[in-house]
C-alpha cells in the first residue's frame, strides 16, 4: 500500500460579485482566458441565465477563476477600512515595459489604480481594484514560457 499522503487539488479561485458576466468579461479581456464550455456570453439580446449565477474562466495552463453572483457585496476598502480584502490575485508580467502595457490595458478595461510601486527597484508592482472592487496586483516577475 502506498504511504504517500493524498492532498486535495485547488480547483479554482471564486470571486463573489454582483454581476458575474461583467466581472468575468473584465478578467477574460485582462488575462486572455476562455470561458468553460457553456459559460460563453449568449448572442446579443438573448437572456443570460448563467451570467446571473456562476461563470468560470480557464487559462491554457489549467488555472481557473469562477465568478459567483451575490445580491450585495461591500467593496473592499484596501488597504484599510471597514471592509478589508479577503483575497486578492497576484499577476506577473516579465518586464517593466510589459508592466506599462498591462497598466494601460487594466485601466482601459475599467480597473482603478490603488497603489503604484512601479519604481521600486526590488519589486516593481501596481495594485488595482477590479470592477467589483477586488484588489489585484501586477508584478514584474517570472513568467512561464
Amino acid at each position: 500500500m502506498d504511504s504517500t499522503p493524498s492532498y486535495p487539488l485547488l480547483r479554482q479561485v471564486v470571486l463573489d460579485c454582483t454581476d458575474a458576466r461583467l466581472l468575468a468579461e473584465f478578467y477574460r479581456e485582462l488575462l486572455g482566458w476562455r470561458y468553460r464550455p457553456g459559460d460563453e456570453p449568449p448572442p446579443a439580446g438573448e437572456p443570460d441565465p448563467r451570467g446571473k449565477d456562476w461563470l468560470v474562466l480557464r487559462s491554457d495552463l489549467g488555472v481557473r477563476i469562477a465568478f459567483q453572483n451575490v445580491a450585495v457585496l461591500p467593496e473592499p476598502t484596501w488597504p484599510e477600512g471597514p471592509h478589508p480584502q479577503m483575497l486578492h490575485l497576484d499577476l506577473d508580467v516579465p518586464t517593466l515595459e510589459d508592466l506599462e502595457v498591462q497598466h494601460e490595458r487594466a485601466l482601459g478595461l475599467g480597473a482603478r489604480l490603488l497603489r503604484d510601486r512601479s519604481e521600486d527597484p526590488e519589486e516593481p508592482l501596481r495594485v488595482y481594484a477590479d470592477l467589483a472592487g477586488h484588489p489585484f496586483c501586477l508584478f514584474v516577475g517570472p513568467h512561464p514560457t
